[in-house]
């Protein structure tokens, strides 16, 4: 079976703020159509590491390809092409809190094409379907909706331009429970309905144990180790051992095998 392309490629990645090392020749590849996570403790590097593929910051040195373009000497005009080919979507939403659900989804589209109005607003109106809102939702400021609506708001704005690589920065950090859950279904549905690459930064264990295809664990400023979740959970390094069987790794293996 041939090997699925790589969308993403970081090449011995480093990365330093001032004396502090943060990435040390860090190296992954995400192939397309599959969900790769990265994972790590708190100032492991790992959204770091992800502004660094979208741009918003450069690394010391080693080399990024998105679509198989090297992207780290590109400038703003240059990037603009892949630009429109990924969705980001970051932790806390990042929603302009002045305009409607309608109007923030609708934003990349009329910044990056020349449809009239009225198309931009049906093209925003589905993907806010798509995301599991209500139609409702469309008209109301993102102060007005819980959480995990707000969520799925900065998603449905992720995909207006129908991405083909998707970004997600801790996409259920600060849900309760159920709705976290359903935000699960909502990205592997994504991902299987839409042809979607999806590469997500996240804690959320459950949602590793359901949705990720691949995970690279990030500590001690390197990769420690690239895997399936089952792979992960049987290394034997004490970082990996530590995060997937602690309380909160055994107890989202044993729902993820509940549900299997």
């Amino acid at each position: 079976m041939a090997e699925l392309p790589c969308i993403v490629e970081v090449e011995g990645i480093c990365t330093q703020f001032g004396s502090l090392i943060v990435h040390e020749n860090v190296s992954l590849t995400v192939q397309q159509g599959e969900i790769f996570a990265l994972v790590g403790g708190s100032g492991c590097g790992k959204s770091t590491l992800l502004r660094e593929i979208i741009l918003l910051q450069k690394p010391v040195s080693g080399s990024i390809k998105v679509f198989g373009q090297d992207v780290l000497g590109l400038d703003d005009e240059g990037a603009l092409p892949l630009r429109r080919r990924w969705g980001v979507m970051f932790e806390r939403g990042a929603l302009f809190s002045s305009l409607t659900v309608l109007e923030n989804v609708g934003l990349p589209l009329r910044e990056h094409t020349e449809l009239d109005s009225g198309l931009i607003d049906e093209l925003a109106a589905l993907k806010i379907a798509l995301t599991g809102l209500p139609a409702s939702a469309g008209a109301k400021f993102p102060n007005e909706l819980s959480g995990g609506m707000r969520k799925r708001a900065a998603l449905a704005r992720a995909l207006a331009l129908e991405p083909e690589l998707v970004f997600l920065d801790e996409p259920t950090a600060g849900l309760d429970p159920l709705s976290a859950s359903g935000f699960d279904e909502l990205v592997k549905n994504l991902k299987d309905s839409l042809g979607l690459t999806i590469m997500m930064v996240t804690h959320d264990l459950d949602l590793l144990w359901r949705v990720a295809d691949r995970v690279a664990v990030l500590g001690e400023n390197r990769v420690l180790g690239i895997g399936t979740m089952e792979e992960l959970s049987q290394a034997e390094h004490p970082i990996i051992r530590e995060y997937f069987h602690g309380a909160r790794g055994r107890a989202a293996w044993e729902q993820a095998w509940k549900q299997k």
